[in-house]
């Protein structure tokens, strides 16, 4: 059974909602969650699912391979990121290749990079004067959102749109897809 450890930096609404998909699924399991943040929401959504944490530091992420060695201790077998804002290192990169899965609140290629996350994004795709937005679930690689992308979902961004009221459509169209797109993968 192919086991999933997230990595998430905030709230965890998202890994929430990829933990309650894959309970009691036959075929694959969320096993642990790890943040970057001691106070993140995330953990205490984590343990009120049952699911065991990690918090680490930029020290043992960037500096050791420490990360590394703890998910393969602990049999994982794909890594997703859902919210988690550091960029991921080699070492992890070179453990888990083509298996590590982010998700970004664009259409990508456009509105990605560092520092193109949460609101920050929302405002310069309704600066920009587009249309439509989304979501793109995408493979991990060595660059902030490049990776091979393996997903999109859009929606349209009405007269009067706000950075708020355009999170709401994207937050729809993750918890719509990202568990599921997660399933085919690892599948």
């Amino acid at each position: 059974m192919p086991d999933i450890a997230i990595f998430a930096s905030g709230n965890g609404s998202n890994a929430q909602r990829i933990i309650e998909y894959f309970s009691g699924h036959p075929a694959i399991r969320v096993s642990l969650v790890l943040c970057n943040k001691p106070d993140a929401y995330v953990l205490t959504r984590a343990e009120k699912l049952s699911v065991p944490t990690r918090i680490f530091n930029r020290k043992s992420f960037y500096e050791t391979s420490e990360i590394p060695e703890f998910l393969k201790a602990n049999h994982i077998d794909y890594i997703v990121l859902a919210g988690f804002l550091w960029l991921i290192p080699q070492s992890l990169l070179n453990a888990y290749p083509g298996r590590i899965i982010n998700i970004h609140p664009a259409l990508l290629p456009a509105y990605g990079g560092k520092g193109m996350y949460g609101s920050k994004v929302h405002e310069a795709v309704i600066a920009s004067g587009d249309t439509e937005s989304g979501i793109t679930i995408h493979f991990v690689d060595e660059n902030y959102d490049e990776g091979r992308i393996i997903f999109q979902a859009k929606c349209k961004i009405d007269a009067g749109e706000t950075a708020e009221t355009l999170a709401e459509k994207v937050h729809a169209l993750e918890y719509r897809y990202f568990a599921e797109v997660i399933e085919r993968v690892v599948l």
